[in-house]
């Protein structure tokens, strides 16, 4: 086990992922932060947090579990998932802990998508780990990390560090 971001590097990058959200969107007020639960939400919230700080807007930020659109073996069905934002026109940033293979990120666009048009939808992860499955990239990223596929990447929020197994 080997702490690849500690507590200090967490918070700079997370501020940082923020700024970049922030030059690259001209209207703030039409951007929606939607973290993938569990892990992504508690980023988008930082990042609504930070954004508040910045910039004095309030931009909405909802979680979303994206169990049923699976493709793979994590698929459940029967989640009772809310979503009471209107997406419509608006520009959804898609926002997880680690992005790996895509399939999580191409589940919870499909989630947005059956909500609703948005304008467009950006990506910002905390960690990019590589090995794509599909042809997702993303537009935001807290630090690229390269791995083995054997090895597994875990974004502790609760400790603000990313540990390597």
């Amino acid at each position: 086990m080997k702490i690849v971001i500690d507590n200090d590097h967490f918070i700079r990058s997370l501020k940082r992922l923020t700024h970049e959200i922030i030059e690259r969107n001209d209207d703030l007020n039409d951007v929606i932060l939607i973290g993938i639960k569990k892990k992504g939400y508690p980023i988008a919230q930082e990042i609504k947090k930070y954004i508040k700080i910045f910039e004095g807007v309030e931009v909405l930020c909802e979680g979303i579990d994206i169990s049923s659109y699976r493709d793979d073996y994590k698929k459940t069905s029967n989640i009772n998932n809310e979503f009471n934002l209107h997406v419509d026109n608006k520009t959804v940033i898609l926002v997880d802990d680690v992005l790996y293979t895509g399939r999580s990120v191409r589940a919870a666009m499909d989630f947005i998508i059956d909500n609703g048009r948005p304008a467009k939808i950006e990506l910002a992860v905390f960690v990019d780990r590589g090995h794509r499955e599909l042809p997702i990239r993303a537009d935001f990223v807290g630090k690229n990390i390269p791995t083995s596929k054997d090895e597994l990447v875990v974004c502790d929020f609760e400790n603000k560090q990313v540990i390597l197994k």
